[in-house]
């Protein structure tokens, strides 16, 4: 016991030995006396680790983990979908669907759907940055957003497609915080890069008006491939030159025969024989040319549809002189189809249905000026001639000759939309579509009003929403604009012959049955109109597409009128 005692003992010594001894300044004056045990240790201390931050020295601020700039705020837990996995972070916490940015879906779709959506819900761009690219180039990014947008609303696309596109535009060359504006004349696109960048705003005035639907259907393929394919920049510039340049698909005479054959074909569609067919187209080519002149001259448009609107009715008035058995109105009819601005009225409606009023309410007023000049044009000759006496069996109580004609009628609107397809100046390919669509407008038209004895006013709207769904059909299936196939084939519907019996009422100083033809006039334009807009919004309602469902779509909600 001894033995081991001392022995322990001896070992202490010899570790004591071997063991460095203590410095004086590793004694510190609040060190216990020998014999003292140490205090235990404070609950909160603890040991650090050998990569502490030094006394003295303040530490990092936290930063936050690199993410999205749509993550929801810490605490918020966001909706589970049908499957029971959360959205994305993206998504906000009031249940908004996540947009799929799938390419098989129609870029309209997808950039409709996000113009609808606030700027911090938006989805971050998608396209694939290369390793050595610095990022966009913005101002030339807005700069061709702009020149695209001045194509499509100079060739008279609704202000939400233009600003669905200019919003596909920017945002597959990587400006997602993008917000572009249509108006009437004016196009402006602000980009801002972060909450605390300053915006970046360009904008472009659309001084000149056209209808060339082949160029449109040129940017629609370009807007396409940009946001599918991920044309350059120096790419797209090059197409959009190429597209200014393209000459248009069909010749000067051959525009002025397909305003001589668009009066023809209606006014057989209102009852007229082959002199009142020979007649109409006369008219309308004499109307054609002078209006051409009118604008070499440089006069406004109200001045040109006044030009274009007297031939027709003189035409009417001395047809009317010479032969009384000869249905002369519907001469004068034939010449009002021709003119009618249906492609203005409808873009017009469609911007206040979905929103853009102002747009809207411009489109209209343009509609109203252009319609006074016809009925300026027209009122001239009409007041002459029944006061000369060379108008004496145009009587506005006799309406015109309403023959069942089924044949010859689906021909005449078939023939009809046809030459509307070429005056608007459409690829080739989409006329025969434009074509049908026509006839098969002017069938339901028929069918519902003659046949079913319905109301002139709900069987055109009905007939109209049936254009527009086709329309919209072939549109979405082609990644095209819907105008080529919806704007010839309303041709059949406008309402010639309102017009031509309000202004002749006017003409005979008979205030009450002019009023009431022009509103009736207007009540089927409006039907038209709408009808056309509902179709296209079943279509995209309803109607799928191959590959992911296609996003939803946000309006704003508004109820009880506030």
């Amino acid at each position: 016991m001894a033995d081991r005692q001392w022995g322990g003992s001896a070992s202490d010594a010899e570790a004591g030995e071997d063991r460095k001894p203590q410095s004086d300044e590793a004694h510190s004056a609040f060190t216990p006396p020998l014999g003292v045990p140490l205090p235990a240790p404070p609950e909160d201390e603890h040991p650090t680790s050998e990569f502490a931050v030094p006394e003295g020295v303040a530490p990092e601020p936290e930063t936050e983990p690199e993410g999205s700039a749509f993550t929801l705020p810490p605490g918020t837990a966001g909706p589970s979908t049908t499957q029971g996995t959360p959205y994305a972070a993206f998504t906000p916490p009031y249940g908004i669907p996540k947009v799929n940015l799938t390419k098989e879906v129609p870029w309209q779709d997808r950039m409709r759907t996000m113009l609808r959506m606030p700027v911090g819900e938006r989805p971050a761009p998608e396209r694939p940055g290369k390793p050595d690219e610095a990022g966009p180039a913005v101002p030339r990014v807005l700069d061709l957003t702009l020149r695209i947008g001045e194509l499509l609303l100079a060739g008279g696309e609704g202000a939400e497609d233009v600003e669905a596109a200019m919003f596909g535009v920017a945002h597959a060359y990587g400006l997602d915080r993008c917000e572009p504006t249509v108006t009437f004349t004016l196009l402006t696109v602000s980009y801002q890069p972060s909450l605390v960048d300053d915006p970046v705003t360009a904008n472009r005035t659309v001084r000149r008006r056209g209808t060339d639907y082949n160029r449109l259907s040129a940017v629609f393929r370009l807007v396409h491939d940009i946001t599918s394919q991920g044309l350059t920049l120096e790419e797209s510039y090059g197409r959009l030159a190429e597209i200014r340049r393209n000459r248009h698909p069909y010749p000067g005479w051959g525009l002025t025969v397909s305003s001589g054959l668009l009066a023809g074909a209606a006014s057989m569609l209102v009852g007229g024989g082959l002199v009142v067919f020979l007649a109409a187209a006369a008219g309308a080519v004499l109307g054609d040319r002078l209006a051409w002149l009118a604008s070499g001259r440089g006069l406004p448009e109200f001045y040109q549809f006044v030009a274009a609107a007297m031939p027709p009715a003189a035409m009417g008035v001395a047809i009317s002189a010479s032969h009384p058995d000869v249905q002369a109105s519907a001469v004068i009819t034939g010449g009002l189809f021709a003119l009618i601005p249906g492609r203005a009225l409808v873009a017009g409606v469609q911007d206040g249905l979905t929103g853009y009023y102002i747009t809207a309410a411009a489109r209209l007023l343009e509609v109203g000026y252009l319609i006074a000049g016809i009925v300026c044009g027209v009122l001239m000759v009409l007041y002459g001639g029944v006061h000369i006496g060379g108008a004496g069996t145009l009587d506005p109580e006799a309406a015109l000759e309403h023959v069942e004609r089924p044949l010859i009628q689906i021909i005449a609107a078939m023939l009809l939309a046809l030459a509307f397809a070429v005056l608007l100046q459409q690829e080739r390919h989409t006329v025969l579509w434009a074509t049908v669509n026509g006839g098969v407008a002017w069938v339901i038209y028929a069918a519902l009003a003659d046949t079913a004895e319905m109301d002139p006013v709900p069987a055109t709207a009905i007939a109209a929403g049936v254009v527009g769904l086709f329309g919209q059909l072939l549109s979405r299936y082609r990644y095209a604009s819907a105008l080529p196939y919806v704007t010839a084939a309303i041709g059949p519907l406008l309402p010639g012959s309102a017009t031509y019996f309000a202004l002749l009422n006017f003409a005979k100083n008979e205030l009450n049955a002019g009023i009431a033809s022009l509103t009736k006039a207007a009540a089927l334009a409006l039907a038209i109109a709408i009808g056309v807009n509902l179709g296209s919004e079943i279509a995209r309602l309803f109607l799928k597409v191959p590959g992911p469902p296609a996003p939803g779509r946000r309006a704003a909600k508004r109820t009880r009128g506030f």
